[in-house]
């Protein structure tokens, strides 16, 4: 036992320092493409690094939520602080949505009239981002494993590694073509990305926080196996619902034939071996004593 709490600590240290050099990077990193985009005119450039500077922010954010997930339940929050991830998850992309709209509305007016644009200055700084975000990919791909707030910052470091790809490119086409439509373009593509992968990212998100159940578990499906129990006479208001991303939450009414305390204590270790759910509660009802015209899924509104 002693060496399974030693590893755990060991574990979450290493991930903490992961965190804070991802963090020192990514900021870092931010500072010097936004400056240099101003000081080569390039919008692809600034907008490479106010996604970085995003990118950061969600790593101090996800850094702070993981913190508070790890406090155990309390009289205030009984479910515990798990959820802190969720909600942080939600804050990054909804955030990222925002930014990427901006960058489109600042690249489009430069499709009519592209400026002139430094290449040299471009295709160093965006060289510079490929490494530093592959490195920070690199440092959170372990822990994105278990998080879902975790693996929202490594799919964006590891999208900025190959946004920083399309302006080195778009950097060499200056330099070689004076391609100046290249930039906004660019900047559209980076835009089109970021909007593309928050918006895909933030419907499991807010699935949890809507109480959703876990879309690979079917309700109908559990309403069976429960059901199929031997002792149990019916099932209905049946909830099913993600209290964090890792752990899912039952609560149903049986109808008994039998022995309560026996029956419902079947039903839960179904659950947990066939569904994976650990967190079962079950209001047990007599045949004959049972709520009238329940639903079987959900309760009534209204």
């Amino acid at each position: 036992m002693p060496h399974d709490h030693s590893h755990s600590h060991a574990h979450i240290d290493t991930g903490d320092r992961n965190m804070s050099a991802a963090v020192a990077a990514n900021l870092g990193l931010s500072l010097a493409q936004i400056a240099g985009g101003f000081f080569a005119g390039s919008v692809a450039l600034i907008a490479d690094g106010v996604h970085n500077l995003s990118d950061a922010a969600t790593l101090v954010l996800a850094f702070a939520a993981r913190r508070i997930a790890r406090r155990p339940a309390d009289a205030a929050m009984t479910f515990g602080y798990g959820r802190a991830e969720v909600v942080a998850a939600l804050i990054n992309y909804t955030t990222l949505i925002v930014i990427s709209l901006w960058l489109a509305a600042e690249a489009v007016p430069r499709l009519i009239d592209p400026p002139g644009v430094a290449g040299w200055p471009v295709v160093i700084l965006a060289a510079l981002a490929l490494g530093v975000n592959t490195a920070t990919a690199l440092l959170t791909f372990r822990l994105a494993k278990d998080s879902l707030n975790i693996r929202a910052a490594f799919l964006h470091n590891a999208g900025d590694a190959a946004t920083s790809l399309v302006v080195v490119v778009a950097g060499i086409l200056i330099l070689l073509y004076d391609w100046r439509l290249v930039d906004p373009l660019a900047t559209l593509a980076i835009s089109g990305w970021m909007l593309w992968t928050s918006v895909h990212e933030l419907g499991p998100v807010i699935r949890i926080l809507m109480l959703g159940a876990p879309p690979e578990l079917a309700a109908a499906e559990v309403l069976t196996r429960i059901a199929a129990i031997e002792g149990v006479a019916g099932v209905h208001h049946l909830h099913l619902w993600q209290i964090d991303e890792h752990e899912t939450s039952c609560e149903a009414h049986l109808v008994v034939a039998g022995e309560g305390a026996q029956i419902s204590a079947k039903v839960r270790a179904m659950l947990q071996r066939d569904f994976g759910i650990d967190h079962a509660t079950f209001a047990v009802e007599s045949v004959g004593a049972s709520c009238i015209g329940a639903p079987a899924i959900g309760h009534a509104i209204g």
